[in-house]
Formats: C-alpha cells, sequence, structure tokens
C-alpha cells in the first residue's frame, strides 16, 4: 500500500469537517444514535462495506476483505458515536441542534476520521491482504457500550487480530500525540451510599442517631484510604461526587445518600481501595451509631495498551507528525469502555492533539464549549492508515 497518507487524507480535508459538522449538528445519547447510525451505514455501503447494523442497538459494523486476499489479519478500527447531556453554548453555524445534547468530548470527531479511513482503504482495497473491520460503538459515555457489544458478538465472525483506537484529546495542541504501553486510562467503578440513622428535632440530637455527622465522618476517614492504604507508588482516586439529606433547618434526617468513583490502574491496587472502602464506610458508620449501605458498581476494567500494537501505532504517529511530537507515559485516571476491547484482543489506544490556544479551541472535554481543531481530522485519518498498512498492507 502507498504511504503517502497525509496527502490522500489531506485531500479529504473538507469532506472529513463536513461530516463532523454534521454528526455536531445532530448528536444523540448513547443507545439512540439512530440518524447517526444510518449516516454512517450508508457511507459505508456506498464504498463497498458488507454492513451490519443494529448491533447493541444502534451500533455499526462495516467489512472490507482485501483485494489480494483475506487469509490476513483481521483489523479492527473502533469509532465511538454517543454524545453527551450537555448543553451547548459555542457560536458556530454547526452548534447542536438538539437542545441539551452535545458532542462536548470530540465523538463527532472520530466518526468523521472513522469515515475518513473507511474511504482511503476502500480505494487501496486491491493492496490490502487481510480484512478491515470497522466498529462504529454507541453508548460509550458512561453506558459501557464497548461491553454491550462484545456480548452481543461484535468480536466474533471475525476475530480480529489486532484493535485500534483513538482520542481526540484537547489537553494537547494540534499535531501533538500520545502512544502509551501499558495501562493509560483506569478502571473505573461508581460507588452508592445510604447512611441511615434516626432522625429527630434539630435542637434534641441526643434523641437522635445523626446520619450527616456520621456521613462527614465518613467523608474525611476516605481520604486516608489513598494516602494510607496504596504505595505511594501507585495511582487510585476514592471520589464523594454527591451527598444529599435533610429538608429544614431544623431537622436531622434519618438518613443521608451519597455516591462517588474509584479509579485505580493495578488489580491489586484495586483489590485492596475496594475492601477498605466498605470497611471505612460501614465501620466508620456503626461507630456513629448507623448503618451504611454500600454498593459498589463496575463500569469498566483498566485500558492496557499492547506493547507490540503500540510500537506499530507510534511508528505510524512519527511517520505523520515526527518523533519529537510523538510522546509516551500520559496517563489519566479517567476510564474509557474500548477497555473491553483491549481486554480480549491485542491493540493500542491513543490521543491525538487536538487544542489550537490561539483560535480558542481548548476548551476542556465534557464542557459547553468544548471544540477543536478540525485540522486533527486528517492527522487521525493519516494515522490509522499508516498503522492499517503495517497489518493489512
Amino acid at each position: 500500500m502507498t504511504t503517502d497518507y497525509q496527502a490522500e487524507a489531506q485531500s479529504l480535508s473538507q469532506q472529513l469537517i463536513e461530516w463532523r459538522r454534521d454528526f455536531h449538528r445532530h448528536p444523540e445519547l448513547g443507545f439512540q444514535e439512530h440518524r447517526t447510525a444510518d449516516v454512517i451505514a450508508d457511507v459505508l455501503r456506498g464504498l463497498g462495506y458488507q454492513v451490519q447494523t443494529g448491533i447493541a442497538y444502534t451500533g455499526v459494523v462495516g467489512l472490507l476483505e482485501g483485494g489480494r486476499g483475506s487469509d490476513g489479519p483481521v483489523v479492527m478500527a473502533r469509532f465511538d458515536m454517543d454524545a453527551l447531556p450537555v448543553t451547548e453554548e459555542n457560536e458556530t453555524d454547526y452548534i447542536s441542534q438538539h437542545p441539551g445534547v452535545m458532542h462536548a468530548c470530540g465523538h463527532d470527531g472520530h466518526m468523521a476520521i472513522g469515515l475518513g479511513v473507511a474511504t482511503l482503504m476502500a480505494q487501496h482495497r486491491d493492496e490490502m491482504k487481510g480484512t478491515l473491520k470497522l466498529v462504529f460503538q454507541p453508548g460509550e459515555e458512561g453506558m459501557n457500550g464497548a461491553e454491550v457489544m462484545v456480548d452481543a458478538g461484535v468480536l466474533a465472525n471475525p476475530r480480529p487480530d489486532v484493535v485500534l483506537a483513538l482520542h481526540l484529546w484537547n489537553d494537547k495542541p494540534l499535531g501533538e500525540v500520545s502512544v502509551t504501553a501499558g495501562p493509560v486510562m483506569a478502571a473505573a467503578e461508581v460507588w452508592h451510599c445510604t447512611v441511615r440513622g434516626h432522625g429527630g428535632h434539630g435542637a434534641q440530637p441526643h434523641k437522635t442517631v445523626d446520619p450527616i455527622v456520621a456521613a462527614a465522618q465518613i467523608i474525611t476517614a476516605l481520604q486516608t484510604v489513598v494516602s494510607r492504604n496504596v504505595k505511594p507508588l501507585d495511582a487510585a482516586v476514592v471520589t464523594v461526587g454527591t451527598i444529599h439529606g435533610g429538608d429544614a433547618f431544623n431537622v436531622i434526617p434519618p438518613e443521608v445518600k451519597m455516591s462517588g468513583t474509584i479509579r485505580t490502574y493495578d488489580p491489586d491496587v484495586r483489590e485492596v481501595v475496594l475492601r477498605r472502602v466498605r470497611e471505612v464506610v460501614e465501620g466508620v458508620a456503626a461507630a456513629c451509631g448507623a448503618q451504611a449501605d454500600l454498593d459498589i458498581v463496575s463500569l469498566s476494567p483498566a485500558l492496557v495498551n499492547d506493547p507490540e500494537v503500540t510500537r506499530v501505532v507510534r511508528a505510524a504517529a512519527e511517520a505523520v507528525v515526527g518523533p519529537e511530537h510523538v510522546s509516551s507515559g500520559d496517563r489519566t485516571m479517567g476510564s474509557e469502555d474500548a477497555a473491553f476491547f483491549l481486554q480480549e484482543v491485542p491493540g493500542c489506544y491513543f490521543f491525538l492533539g487536538s487544542a489550537n490556544h490561539r483560535l480558542g479551541l481548548d476548551a476542556p472535554h465534557h464542557n459547553p464549549r468544548f471544540d477543536f481543531d478540525e485540522g486533527a481530522l486528517a492527522v487521525g485519518v493519516s494515522i490509522m492508515m499508516h498503522a492499517l498498512a503495517y497489518y493489512l498492507g
């Protein structure tokens, strides 16, 4: 396969921008991406892909067998589709047309990159040996759409040998790429806790068991889990995100509800943190004469990049932006359900710089003013094409 993917991707720039802006104008929440899926499926069919729809409700898969035979590797590239329940505050001609829903994380760009890859790979089909499997995934934002797709059989018929995925990243400027072997995003748990006491008059606390006092002490004690139970060179996060209790200034309520998240990289650290969180919550509540009901739900495992696939992607990124613009060691305690794919198949998930401070395109992800430099779209297509050529060329 040809190596001039930068020029080919650049020639698609206007189309990439049009796709991205169309998706941005019409955002859809997780597992509701019906229009989005229809647009993607229509483009893939027009390019000659075998298309499957309705996988995990709204997921789309496009298969392309190489003209040099399908007995080569099967390479899967994954692109997420869902938007967020955010009201957009940007002032552009492609602002969201759906009030309260916005592509505030870059998934609109991911899909445009995916369709760009689909376009160029179809043009190079005669040079391919193996099978390209493009997966457009619903419900990434906290809904574990990847896990739902795995359960629906997306990794079968054919099973991929390699998985590639990317994320536009406003923490880095346009032209910078981060490719890191090993864990790059954390395992995530969500926890919910109800602290039950005995309510009563605010002027007679001795006749009550105050769940607000118990909850306050639980919150304080939870801060010791990371600082005193996790090795200083390991990473973990325990966050209390919500607390609700009481309706009147002079009434001690019967219960307080809290929720939060736990983030870890290492399975052994995760086990320690989960155990200690439960011991702290239940033990402190008991010491206050209250009772705590704690429910911890796993969202996704840690996202771990395979060293060999990461080497290939790093080489692809260096070919596009130059070695001096490719970094490693960038990790985040954020989570990503692509981890479910990489748990099953060796792969690499990389970060594609997309911020432009000069143009004001640098708001953080999930912010109502999130936007990015659309020059990143052609860069993403180029890197993906170089990596795919290594396996399928």
